[in-house]
């Protein structure tokens, strides 16, 4: 198995979940320490698998941070404009259910196709399909709701 193709994938799903790159490295280490540990037929399902558990075992170890400081800030460079659109995408992202926010960062950020996603939560394409679907417009509705509220 090469490491490297999937490395990236991983350390990107890790980093959205956590929102912390020190952190996002690290469990992604662990991650491939865990992997390279045990024996696998399917890696990418297992990597994500130890990853996912990884991040549920940090988010029980503390509580994630709030971004309330973040919305605070004055938009007035264009740093400032992306921070603040990412502060948005992030808090959108955290009102969706975990399993939801899963679909959207494995298929949108990680870029996982469809019938990967299908075979890792053990569901038909056509279910995975209808519940990003509904995922990708709640979080729509979501986003342009925050962006009336400014």
């Amino acid at each position: 198995m090469d490491i490297e193709v999937y490395y990236d994938k991983i350390y990107r799903y890790i980093f959205y979940k956590v929102n912390n790159k020190a952190l996002a490295e690290d469990l992604t280490q662990e991650t491939f320490y865990k992997f390279l540990k045990s024996e696998c037929e399917e890696p990418e399902r297992f990597l994500y698998t130890i990853a996912r558990n990884l991040c549920i075992d940090e988010y029980r170890r503390i509580k994630p941070v709030s971004t309330e400081d973040e919305e605070a800030l004055a938009v007035t460079t264009e740093f400032e404009d992306e921070l603040v659109e990412r502060t948005a995408v992030k808090e959108a992202l955290d009102k969706l259910s975990e399993d939801d926010r899963e679909l959207v960062i494995l298929r949108l950020v990680n870029d996982e196709p469809i019938g990967e996603i299908a075979k890792m939560y053990g569901m038909s394409r056509f279910a995975v399909t209808r519940r990003l679907n509904k995922a990708k417009s709640t979080l729509k509705e979501l986003l342009e709701r925050g962006s009336d509220e400014r």
